[in-house]
């Protein structure tokens, strides 16, 4: 375990007396026994430790949360003197991330200056309106609390604060109206919104909810889940954000799910250091480790600590669970009981499989697609994608320099029944996938799309000025070629009629008509045309193409790249007489664009997204042939998922047509493994056969027919 996350008690006290804090009235009371506010010793001490961890383990990026008790009590002077002791020791050696969690009854305006100077976002408990609120949030007078925290929250939502806001968490409580709570908070316009389960073992079990209701937290959860989705998901809720992402075969996204738990230090105001602070529900001295940042640094924690990941962290009955992956067993806290210390499910484990079944059917459209019969819908579809994940860059770079005028351009080249399918080649090239992704989740590459904008009008013949800062001197322009600056700088493409002239640090020079571009600063790439209209791009220069499990060649000479063309024809020229009709398969590959591989790679398929198949630099032909089929049904089994559902997510169902698509197409073809191949066909299909029914959609089990007719007929 690498601690990527330090949760540092600034103080150990509280201005409200909330009935479900863990920290005052669970098991542990070790609060005590603490300071009430840290002194400078401990906190030098602290920062000096954290430095010498990143610095040990070369930590890009580290978050500190100021937490308590209730952190505001120290008073904005010493947060001040806290924050910049911090950053005076770590800023040097890793990227400092401050955060701050406070029950928001003291903020005001010299906090968030605090705040801003130092950039530490915010992040307020609020359990929704007032009257959810105030069952359990108040003083230690029994007075409400919420008209104090929404006033800090205005003053947090106040132009030259709201950077500063990360987010509300609400605990649960199912006696709470779920549709008001969402709503209230939701009001305020907080960035993400965090749901928790109110902390409970099997010793101290949840509150009840309504008499009979077997899953009372997750009914609660999925009323909030559908009015979130009635209301267009408006703001992230991390337990919901995270169940989709686990579902859909992504990491989690809160230490309350998924099967990594690790990267978290607690530091108490002595200096002690501890596990997660949420174990202090189970006994008292759970999260002790026995260190101090006095004795001892952050890597013997980390030694002693690393128990909570994984599987071999669940229970046995975890381990049998279908929604393992996404639940995770829970937060480890809510395992405990005397008798099974965390050898237990969650003490929610109903609600937390009904929560995830509930949203896995909620996600699932289950309607028969067109891309599940038609291969020309299938591409139809994914080109649909590609253009939703382009709209998502436009998002993304609306406003940077030079961008408006580009989208201009591309909205106009796709408005044009003539230059549209220009663009439509250049965006579902497979090595521009990656890319589009990481916009839609993360930020857009300016200089890697005002390229695929200048490719675009290139094809179409379109006159176009273009200009960005190329960060690399290498420009791939996507399906063409690339250009190579002397070094990089400002560059200006001026595209017309199919040529171009680029201005870089140096003079203008021509395009690919033009004579003072010379084939060292301009190469284009090749295809090798095939029978029935179809053609393949040879690309060996994109600097993305790198998503194979073999590495790729460098760019290869005129003779090698010839020699690699003319053995790709003799496979494709053996394919068309050994099976006439392969392309009007369903199963057919749907490869785009090949890449050479390094020596001994074989014929595989790119992690990028369908249409990128690697070819090794030495393959055999016969290789080529006998393999192309099993990677077409792999590929299209690819592309199927990206847009349509074949099944509840997390299903063992995804698995089983996996296999019992590489069995029959092991099957098909003529080998001394076919035989095996068949009964290993069989068997999976049946056990596919015996799910239950609502575990396929409609388009997994068309996919299933298909393959139980095919097997068939083999097996006849």
């Amino acid at each position: 375990m690498a601690v990527r996350e330090l949760v540092l008690k600034v103080h150990s006290r509280c201005d409200l007396a909330c009935d479900h804090c863990y920290v005052y009235r669970h098991a542990d009371q070790s609060w005590r026994r603490m300071p009430p506010l840290i002194s400078e010793t401990t906190l030098r001490q602290v920062a000096r430790r954290l430095s010498e961890y990143a610095c040990e383990q070369q930590l890009g990026s580290l978050s500190v949360i100021l937490h308590g008790g209730e952190p505001l009590l120290a008073g904005p002077a010493r947060l001040r003197s806290i924050c910049a002791e911090l950053t005076r020791a770590l800023a040097p050696t890793t990227d400092l991330d401050l955060h701050i969690h406070t029950n928001g009854v003291r903020l005001n305006r010299a906090h968030l200056e605090v705040f801003r100077e130092f950039d530490v976002t915010v992040g307020l408990s609020l359990d929704g309106d007032r009257a959810a609120n105030d069952r359990h949030r108040r003083d230690h007078r029994g007075r409400s609390s919420h008209e104090r925290v929404v006033r800090g929250l205005e003053l947090l939502r106040l132009p030259e604060y709201r950077h500063l806001f990360q987010g509300l968490l609400c605990t649960i409580d199912v006696a709470n109206d779920p549709v008001l709570v969402h709503d209230a908070l939701t009001g305020l316009d907080p960035p993400r919104i965090d749901y928790l389960l109110p902390h409970a073992t099997w010793d101290a079990p949840p509150p009840p909810g309504r008499p009979g209701a077997a899953t009372p937290y997750a009914d609660w959860l999925l009323r909030v889940f559908d009015r979130w989705d009635e209301q267009g998901r408006p703001v992230p809720v991390r337990t919901f954000d995270s169940i989709l992402s686990t579902l859909r075969g992504g990491p989690a996204l809160t230490e309350a799910l998924g099967l990594s738990h690790g990267g978290i230090a607690v530091v108490e105001t002595d200096g002690t250091i501890t596990r997660s602070d949420s174990l202090k529900i189970a006994y008292d001295g759970a999260p002790a480790t026995g260190y101090d940042v006095f004795r001892h640094g952050f890597r013997e924690f980390t030694e002693r600590a690393r128990t909570l990941d994984g599987r071999s962290g669940v229970s046995e009955t975890c381990r049998r669970c279908p929604v393992l992956d996404t639940c995770g067993g829970g937060l480890y806290a809510h395992r405990y009981s005397t008798e099974r210390a965390f050898d237990n499910p969650s003490v929610y484990c109903a609600d937390l499989r009904a929560l995830i079944e509930g949203v896995a059917e909620r996600i699932t459209e289950r309607t028969l697609a067109p891309a599940v019969t038609s291969v020309g819908a299938l591409r139809r579809a994914r080109l649909s994608l590609d253009r939703v994940l382009l709209a998502g860059v436009n998002t993304k770079l609306t406003g940077s320099a030079g961008w408006d005028e580009v989208w201009s351009l591309l909205v106009r080249l796709d408005s044009d029944e003539a230059t549209a399918p220009h663009l439509d080649a250049v965006i579902s090239h497979p090595y521009l996938r990656p890319s589009l992704i990481r916009s839609w989740d993360g930020t857009a590459d300016l200089p890697r799309f005002m390229a695929v904008a200048t490719a675009a009008a290139l094809r179409a013949g379109v006159e176009a000025t273009l200009r960005w800062e190329q960060p690399s001197p290498l420009v791939p322009l996507p399906t063409l070629g690339t250009v190579r600056l002397s070094r990089p700088g400002r560059v200006e493409f001026r595209v017309a009629e199919g040529d171009f002239r680029v201005r870089g640090v140096d003079p203008v020079a021509g395009g690919p008509r033009g004579s003072s571009l010379t084939l060292q600063r301009w190469r284009p790439l090749v295809s090798l045309p095939l029978r029935h209209g179809l053609s393949l791009l040879i690309d060996d220069a994109d600097p993305f193409r790198d998503c194979f499990s073999a590495a790729v060649t460098p760019l290869l000479d005129p003779g090698s790249l010839d020699a690699f063309r003319s053995r790709l024809g003799t496979a494709y020229g053996l394919l068309d007489e050994r099976e006439p009709g392969w392309w009007e398969s369903v199963n057919a590959s749907a490869a785009t664009t090949i890449t050479p591989l390094a020596a001994g790679a074989g014929v595989q398929l790119g992690t990028c997204g369908g249409g990128a198949l690697g070819v090794g630099i030495d393959f055999e032909p016969e290789e080529f042939v006998r393999e192309l089929p099993r990677l077409g049904r792999k590929a299209r089994l690819s592309a199927l998922r990206e847009v349509v559902d074949l099944h509840l997510p997390g299903s063992p169902a995804g698995r089983l047509l996996d296999l019992a698509s590489e069995y029959v197409g092991k099957a098909a073809r003529p080998s001394p493994e076919a035989g095996s191949a068949r009964i290993l066909a069989g068997r999976v299909l049946s056990e596919l056969a015996g799910l239950p029914r609502h575990e396929l959609t409609e388009n997994g089990t068309y996919l299933a027919d298909e393959l139980r007719t095919e097997w068939t007929t083999l097996h006849d």
